[in-house]
């Protein structure tokens, strides 16, 4: 299986209307720097993604999806550079790519590839599924309470049994989900991903007291910085809202790396982790946790439907992964760009059953959404 063709088109898909912020609390929310602009300071549906299509000799097409913010000249660049690889001799598990945020998309695309030159899905090659639906949770970003409550209402009515929120130690999470909980019952729950952004042990405790009086928090997800290990171990301690970490290797530029789940688990900081990463780094790291029998769930960049596609074969084909997922983009963004959108029913996601990924690409919403295009050939 020879690499004949690569194409490659960068999109900029935007939000649908009142899916990301409430307008009095409308804050950026991707995280990375892009550019000469500082992390935190671009709305993520402005920032330019890359769908890959990578054509083999065979008439096979892998198709890959790149995360935000990586430079079209380094894009080019590992396409170029696979030009003529043949796949059958490439090590999946460690490709000859640069490390870093180019290298998943390009991983997706040669895995999805190979997945389908054997007519098998994607969760069968990496050794089978252990469940044919993946819990996922619902998801928006700055509230005010009015919003956060009217935004935890409309998920419950599509089947959802809990929504995530982006939030920071000045929001009034505990009125959140104190109406919340008055609004949508006992039974549905809220996730709080502070993003690091409780700052330090004290504030996060003195929050989480409220919120365990409330008791509809499923998790904090992230409430201090990750180096602090100490303190959430101490938070652990102290308080009976369960903690989430979350490793995400994307941001291995920030420091984010895979020792840090090995740490996190060995010191007893977490109840579950929240994972981030390419196919077979993903795997690693679950590996880990379930070896610790640790659960956790499947993190996002509020993706397009390729990399979303990945995302629940993953999290079907790992032990523990039990925790709703952040597999939502389709209800976030426009367009996932695929013909045939994935199905979620009542906050489960069905894994689809094709083979590769098992979904295909809609080039009339490629071409609608595309600010560039380029086209390599051996």
């Amino acid at each position: 299986m020879i690499v004949r063709r690569i194409v490659l088109d960068e999109v900029l898909i935007p939000a649908r209307p009142d899916c990301i912020n409430s307008p009095e609390v409308d804050y950026a929310l991707h995280k990375l720097p892009v550019g000469g602009k500082q992390g935190w300071t671009q709305q993520f549906d402005q920032v330019p993604k890359t769908i890959i299509q990578m054509e083999f000799d065979n008439g096979i097409v892998g198709l890959g999806e790149s995360y935000r913010g990586i430079p079209r000249e380094l894009m080019r660049a590992v396409a170029q550079e696979l030009l003529g690889a043949d796949l059958r001799k490439l090590n999946l598990q460690a490709l000859p790519v640069p490390a870093g945020r180019v290298y998943d998309g390009f991983e997706c695309a040669l895995t999805d590839a190979l997945a389908k030159s054997h007519k098998i899905p994607l969760y069968q090659f990496l050794g089978g599924k252990y469940r044919d639906h993946v819990r996922v949770a619902a998801w928006t970003g700055h509230r005010t309470t009015s919003d956060a409550v009217r935004k935890a209402k409309e998920a419950k009515a599509l089947g959802y049994e809990c929504i995530k929120f982006k939030c920071t130690v000045n929001d009034p999470v505990s009125q959140w989900c104190r109406e919340i909980k008055e609004k949508c019952g006992e039974n549905f729950w809220v996730v709080l991903d502070p993003n690091e952004r409780f700052e330090i042990p004290a504030h996060a405790e003195r929050i989480a007291r409220e919120l365990e009086e409330i008791g509809n928090v499923l998790y904090l997800e992230d409430p201090i910085p990750r180096w602090n290990y100490d303190g959430w171990r101490y938070l652990r301690s102290k308080i009976h809202v369960p903690l989430s970490m979350h490793v995400s290797l994307p941001y291995i530029e920030m420091g984010q790396m895979p020792q840090d789940a090995a740490r996190a688990a060995k010191l007893d900081c977490n109840d579950y982790f929240h994972f981030n990463g390419g196919i077979f780094a993903f795997r690693r790291l679950t590996s880990l946790a379930d070896l610790f029998a640790i659960p956790y769930s499947h993190g996002s960049e509020l993706d397009f439907g390729v990399l979303e596609a990945s995302y629940v074969h993953k999290a079907a084909a790992s032990a523990l992964a039990t925790m709703p997922s952040d597999i939502f983009g389709r209800l976030i963004r426009e367009h996932d760009l695929l013909k045939h959108s994935l199905q979620i029913k009542n906050g489960k996601m069905t894994v689809p059953e094709g083979a590769g990924l098992g979904v295909e690409l809609d080039p009339a919403a490629v071409q609608q959404y595309r600010v560039h295009h380029c086209v390599f050939e051996a």
